[in-house]
């Protein structure tokens, strides 16, 4: 019986920022022989500037845009792709992803992502002026579990156990 997931090459990791995409990432290109591609610093690299910077003079729906703008055109195979915390915002953007790839969402509890972000002010993130942590959370965690085919809970877990954790969903799928 062949799994609905057999034939995507690609591991897409979508999350909130401070979810650990890009750490978790690299790990999981090395343990799997993939290549890691990581969105954001695409995004910095094709536009030449922080993505701060984009928020600061073009604001968070221009980064948003730009965002998409990448995702769709990427045309990469057998990679884990680490997505910015925005992805999710695009459907297209996100069906192009899935059309060769796994879309694995990294759950984090806010208390662990207010731990982890001490930047939030600065980070560069594509949200609105006046939203909170709190409010960014609530307004993205329904995107990213409507568009996970796997959801790896990182409660308490180191990020070699995260990727350990999809690697063995990996494995359950074939």
């Amino acid at each position: 019986m062949r799994s609905k997931h057999e034939g995507l090459s690609n591991i897409v990791l979508i999350g909130m920022p401070g979810a650990g995409k890009s750490t978790i990432g690299v790990l999981l290109a090395k343990q799997t022989s993939r290549g890691f591609v990581d969105t954001d610093i695409i995004i910095q690299t094709v536009q030449g500037r922080s993505l701060q910077d984009i928020v600061d003079k073009d604001g968070y729906l221009a980064l948003r845009k730009i965002e998409e703008d990448v995702l769709l055109s990427l045309d990469c195979h057998n990679q884990v792709i680490a997505t910015g915390g925005s992805a999710a915002y695009s459907d297209a953007a996100m069906m192009h992803l899935k059309s060769d790839g796994l879309i694995v969402f990294l759950k984090v509890d806010l208390g662990t992502l207010e731990s982890r972000i001490h930047d939030y002010a600065t980070r560069g993130l594509a949200k609105r002026a006046d939203q909170s942590l709190a409010d960014l959370f609530q307004e993205r965690s329904v995107l990213y579990r409507k568009f996970a085919d796997i959801t790896v809970d990182c409660r308490d877990l180191t990020a070699e156990e995260v990727s350990a954790s999809i690697i063995r969903e990996l494995q359950s799928e074939k």
